[in-house]
């Protein structure tokens, strides 16, 4: 339980901060400033994803398992992440030069894509995670973020440019590195015993290759949207879809945070199904996706029906153009709730194996109406389209997989009569 409490306050005050800094930062910089501070974030993080190759998950388990001396795990992980983020450091500065008519822009991708390998260091992250030791790891994260704070405004008292801004989201990076060293050190030993196996990292490679497709299409799909934005439109128009995903990165951690509680929970029930002879684990499951879809349901319509309060008291009246985006993207919220509760009735029933299919509808549905819509009709399209894209993958996808068609089944039970648990909500606590 304490480790859970230190990983979801670490991630309140990651997300709590990163709103509070992205409005300092917005107001100071101005929408066009601000959207390709935004784009060249976005464009270098589609590389890192490619970069991680989907090894985070493969080095917890294995670290977990203890098969292999953990030094040879993070040894072997890190050589390879360090070898990727270097490929594809040199990839995203070239693609940029190649695309952008723009040097500046591309200065400040190759300032950003120093990113890319110092995210080498979450395999000491991974590693903490792996011993459920989060609370050393999570120390080193607000530290950071409060570190990061503290620059970044006194970046906005010197009356920085846009490239000392950039270096500094970068400089984020390489805190939270060096907190994590710190931290191994003092409470595990010397990185010096750290060791790389070719023929481990070989297996580490094949184990996570799946993972890198999957992993690679919901980034496309959930970020690619402000790439495209700034390649299709102008920097403007990024800079007030940023400020409208500000506010729907937050929404969206409630049901994620649910699933994440539920999980064990749903576990438990599962096995003692299968040892008793009952079938708990259907009704509870189809309980925990309706709630977290028409609690999501009712934050959106809110946060819709403010959000013109919400952006004009906080990134102010420049930035009142993402108000439409917010309205509409707000229930994007509820999309990602569909998605995750069945996520995690996938992942408890051991059918993440199909998942690729899932991200890989999503992703192709994304890129394609974006395609289509973004000259058309502008960041609205985008709003939609982020809303669609989650649905494709997280709904409509199950339909079309045998294996997750009763995942669409309790979908639909969700949402044409899901609000019923809402009403009796009491009771249905009462019965858990």
């Amino acid at each position: 339980m304490q480790n859970l409490l230190w990983s979801i306050a670490g991630k309140v005050v990651s997300m709590l901060s990163g709103l509070l800094v992205g409005i300092i930062v917005a107001r100071y910089l101005g929408p066009e400033h601000y959207g390709l501070l935004n784009y060249v974030i976005s464009y270098v993080f589609l590389f890192m994803t490619f970069a991680s190759f989907g090894l985070d998950a493969i080095e917890i388990r294995e670290e977990a398992r203890q098969q292999v001396p953990y030094t040879t795990v993070i040894g072997t992980a890190f050589g390879l992440k360090a070898a990727f983020g270097l490929l594809f450091m040199v990839l995203v500065i070239a693609t940029s030069w190649a695309m952008e008519a723009d040097g500046y822009t591309t200065l400040l991708v190759a300032i950003y894509s120093l990113t890319i390998v110092l995210n080498s260091f979450s395999v000491v992250r991974n590693y903490f995670t792996a011993i459920v030791k989060n609370k050393y790891i999570v120390q080193a994260e607000i530290s950071r973020t409060l570190i990061g704070i503290v620059i970044k405004i006194a970046l906005l008292l010197m009356h920085a440019s846009l490239t000392w801004f950039l270096a500094a989201y970068m400089f984020d990076f390489l805190l939270l590195a060096s907190g994590y060293c710190i931290s191994y050190r003092s409470q595990i030993g010397s990185m010096r015993q750290w060791r790389f196996d070719p023929e481990y990292a070989r297996f580490l490679l094949r184990e996570s290759f799946p993972l890198l497709l999957t992993n690679a299409a919901v980034i496309v799909y959930q970020r690619i949207d402000q790439v495209m934005i700034g390649q299709m439109i102008d920097n403007r128009s990024v800079g007030y879809f940023a400020v409208a995903s500000r506010f729907v990165e937050l929404l969206a951690f409630i049901p994620i945070m649910l699933a994440q509680t539920i999980t064990p929970v749903l576990v438990r029930i599962r096995e003692e199904d299968s040892h008793n002879h009952t079938n708990r684990y259907s009704a509870k499951s189809q309980q925990f996706m309706n709630l977290s879809l028409w609690l999501s349901i009712f934050i959106s319509a809110v946060t819709s029906a403010i959000a013109y309060w919400l952006i004009r008291y906080t990134f102010g009246t420049a930035y009142l153009p993402a108000v439409a985006v917010l309205q509409i993207m707000a229930f994007k919220t509820a999309s990602v709730a569909l998605s995750n509760t069945a996520g995690t009735m996938l992942v408890t029933e051991g059918l993440q194996r199909f998942a690729i299919l899932r991200d890989g509808f999503g992703c192709i549905v994304c890129v394609a109406l974006n395609y289509i819509l973004l000259p058309r009709y502008g960041i609205v399209a985008a709003a939609f389209v982020a809303i669609a894209s989650n649905v494709a993958a997280g709904y409509l996808a199950d339909a079309f997989i045998p294996a997750y068609r009763h995942l669409f089944v309790s979908q639909t039970k969700a949402l044409l009569f899901g609000w019923h648990d809402i009403i009796h909500l009491k009771s249905v606590i009462a019965n858990k």
